[in-house]
């Protein structure tokens, strides 16, 4: 029986926390147990639409969604010589509050305040910079302001028509003028009230209930009409060709037009604007959506950005010359989205978790050498549909980081087959392979290219990933046993007891046997560099290579992981991580850190915590919704050493079809490769930074001075050095002949 994945995460209370990305304060750690060197939040990609309580001349505030409100200050305002109600310009920077029959203002940038008093009889409809507007029980509006601050005068608004039955109050680009839709005869019609003498004028007359419009001191448009605001006296307005968009400000003589009902796949909404005086468009702001609309100063705010993660308002103002000027003012803190999978390997920390709509996505952060994060919030991966896992399984999904930039998973198709699915490398590439029918597996292991499957059938099988394949393919099936793969060697239990063999897969050849010292066959068998560990249940050891040293390892808990040097388990009734620490030879255990005990799931690595395998540290879900801690290991890593490597001679060469060899390494690394042509002369010298553990490459075939090369044979030298400062530099080389 298969079942959709669940959310692994500890919750507090569902409190959703807003934070950006990348969080550098460390979480609070139990008591003798290690600080983590840094704290992550996956943020959804989700863009949350935003709303403006106020905006001024100074600044503004906004809302994000439901949550509280954040003022920002513009750093280039400047307040007013002098400011109060007898100059109505100076309201663009007025916050007016609403107390039953008072409306408290104040200018934000000088201080000035004073206080509209609502008289008896007369109900508050409006208000915007200095002025309040009013309806007395009559139906007459009137326009009220201050003298001297506190004492309220009273003016009547004239030329509204007699009888019409006010719809709607709208503020716009104004603090001199106020909008007002009103229903007469069957018609409904859009005015602007001039809030220095209280004078009305109709503009528009329409069909539409509710038409849509916006406008400042120079326009109004409504019902996709336009006029000017001091045209004289009957002259029509211009009709304006109509979008399945809303018409949100008018800035200058721009008319803004954004929020569409309707976007053609692989496209999203944008931000345009539409001269008033010649007709011509053009974007604005691209991928901008919801929180748009106009500033009493006569400009406009809009959100705009490609996700969650760099989702920012802008703040959009006239220029001299007729056009637009943008400029980014605020960043919209994004959300936190449940961790449904992590894994950690080569300094990069996976996070598996959910995007807008159904599907999910694997994100990534870049740690440095001490585990601290070190880069913003990453996609690693297309929307992915849910996957599935075994019933009970709580470590779900199960995620394996293979050290070269790739994490893979499983995945069960509409026939129940699973596959072995594997992303990272971009934000569009998934390969996969199915299992022959096989279902309810899991991965055993995997590095770089290679991927264990565990077979529900009791068959296992290898699955390989090899450079620029476009699909995965099984490269050996046998019957299931515990078994490790480390870089090209499969590591299974051999012909007697305490046995391991280890077998190459690329040859297909043994290569290894060693006796462990088990006293069984081991039903657990994982590999990492030099360090093989093996478990019988009830005893567990570590084999090391290196040295042929057995080391006793601690075996009365559930599941361990092996990494460098270290053996990770989890105490699930003390809720304690335990590193037990082999690196010299001697075994030593340690509380690590203590997990939250409010996730009871029966999971281990990949559950609520994982490891680098590759020279590493930890990673542990820390009880806040959406993040995740690190922490090093502390335990000197391995020297850098080559685990496989796909170097080979291609029959072309160009800009669009480079050399593109991959070396996978057991740590990250910085690279220097040479090519040196048959005459000894170095023709080009490419450097980098690993992806994971794996140096990625790539000749196009020009030489340093940007030349191109000749044919003939070609001696190519890589050296690395590890980002962690441990061990020397791994040197490499090897030659290849160019057509």
């Amino acid at each position: 029986m298969i079942r959709p994945r669940r959310l692994v995460h500890a919750a507090v209370g569902g409190v959703v926390a807003l934070s950006c990305t990348l969080l550098t304060a460390p979480a609070q750690a139990a008591p003798g147990a290690d600080e983590p060197a840094g704290t992550v939040r996956l943020a959804t990609e989700k863009r949350v639409t935003v709303d403006y309580p106020w905006a001024g001349a100074s600044g503004f505030q906004y809302r994000p969604g439901t949550t509280s409100v954040t003022t920002v200050d513009y750093p280039d305002a400047v307040p007013p010589a002098h400011a109060g109600p007898d100059d109505l310009a100076t309201g663009t920077d007025v916050v007016n509050t609403r107390d039953g029959q008072k409306v408290l203002q104040k200018h934000r940038s000088t201080g000035v305040t004073a206080t509209v008093t609502i008289p008896t009889g007369q109900a508050y409809r409006a208000a915007v910079g200095w002025s309040v507007l009013t309806m007395d029980g009559n139906g007459a509006l009137h326009v009220l302001r201050t003298v001297d601050g506190t004492l309220t005068v009273d003016t009547p608004v004239t030329g509204f028509p007699a009888g019409a039955r006010p719809v709607l109050y709208r503020t716009g680009g104004s603090v001199t003028r106020l909008a007002i839709v009103y229903a007469l005869d069957g018609k409904t019609s859009v005015g602007l009230v001039d809030l220095s003498d209280g004078a009305f004028r109709t503009y528009v007359t329409g069909d539409e209930a509710t038409p849509q419009l916006a406008f400042n001191d120079r326009w109004l448009v409504a019902d996709w009409k336009a006029i000017r605001v001091d045209a004289e006296p009957g002259t029509a307005p211009t009709a304006l060709t109509r979008t399945g968009a809303q018409l949100e400000a008018v800035v200058g003589d721009q008319l803004l037009i954004g929020n569409p009902g309707f976007v053609l796949g692989g496209t999203e909404a944008a931000l345009t604007a539409r001269s008033l005086v010649t007709g011509a468009s053009a974007t604005v702001l691209p991928s901008s959506f919801g929180g748009i609309g106009p500033t009493p100063d006569g400009g406009a705010l809009a959100t705009a950005g490609p996700s969650s993660l760099d989702w920012n308002i802008h703040r959009i103002t006239p220029t001299g010359t007729g056009g637009l000027s943008t400029t980014e003012v605020a960043r919209v803190p994004a959300a936190a989205t449940g961790v449904q999978g992590l894994a950690v390997a080569g300094g990069e920390l996976f996070l598996y978790g959910a995007t807008p709509g159904a599907s999910l996505r694997y994100s990534s952060f870049q740690l440095d050498a001490t585990g601290r994060p070190d880069g913003p919030q990453t996609r690693r991966s297309p929307g992915l549909s849910p996957s599935t896992c075994l019933t009970g399984d709580a470590a779900c999904p199960q995620l394996e980081a293979l050290g070269d930039g790739r994490v893979s998973h499983l995945w069960t198709g509409e026939t129940g087959q699973e596959s072995v699915v594997t992303v990272g490398l971009d934000t569009t590439t998934v390969l996969s392979a199915p299992t022959d029918g096989d279902s309810s597996g899991r991965i055993g292991a995997g590095t770089g290219r290679y991927v264990l499957y565990n077979g529900g059938s009791g068959k296992q099988r290898v699955v390989d990933f090899p450079r620029a394949k476009t699909a995965g393919e099984t490269t050996l099936t046998r019957d299931r046993t515990a078994a490790a793969v480390w870089g090209q060697t499969l590591w299974a239990p051999g012909g007697t007891q305490g046995q391991v063999t280890g077998r190459n897969l690329k040859t297909g050849t043994t290569t290894t046997t060693i006796t462990t010292g088990a006293p069984c066959t081991p039903t657990d068998i994982q590999a990492v560099n030099t360090w093989l560990y093996w478990s019988c249940g009830s005893s567990a050891g570590v084999y090391d290579r290196a040295t042929q040293r057995k080391i006793t390892v601690p075996a009365d808990l559930g599941p361990a992981r092996l990494a460098d040097g270290f053996l990770l388990r989890e105490n699930r009734t003390t809720h304690e991580l335990l590193l037990t620490d082999f690196h010299t030879g001697t075994a030593t255990t340690r509380t690590l850190v203590k997990l939250p005990a409010t996730d009871q799931n029966t999971g281990g690595s990949n559950g609520r915590w994982a490891v680098d395998r590759f020279g590493g540290p930890i990673a542990y879900l820390n009880g806040t919704y959406g993040e995740v801690s690190i922490v090093p290991s502390g335990v000197p890593t391995s020297p850098l050493a080559q685990m496989e490597a796909q170097a080979h001679t291609p029959s072309v060469i160009g800009k669009a079809f480079p050399w593109s060899p991959v070396w996978q390494l057991n740590k990250p690394s910085t690279w220097t490769l040479t090519l040196t042509n048959a005459s000894g002369k170095i023709v080009r010298t490419l450097t980098g930074s690993s992806t994971g553990a794996a140096v990625r490459p790539a000749w196009d075939g020009t030489t340093d001075s940007g030349g191109g090369t000749t044919g003939g044979a070609y001696t190519w030298k890589l050296t690395a050095h590890p980002r962690d400062g441990q061990g020397p530099d791994l040197t490499l080389s090897g030659t290849m002949t160019l057509g």
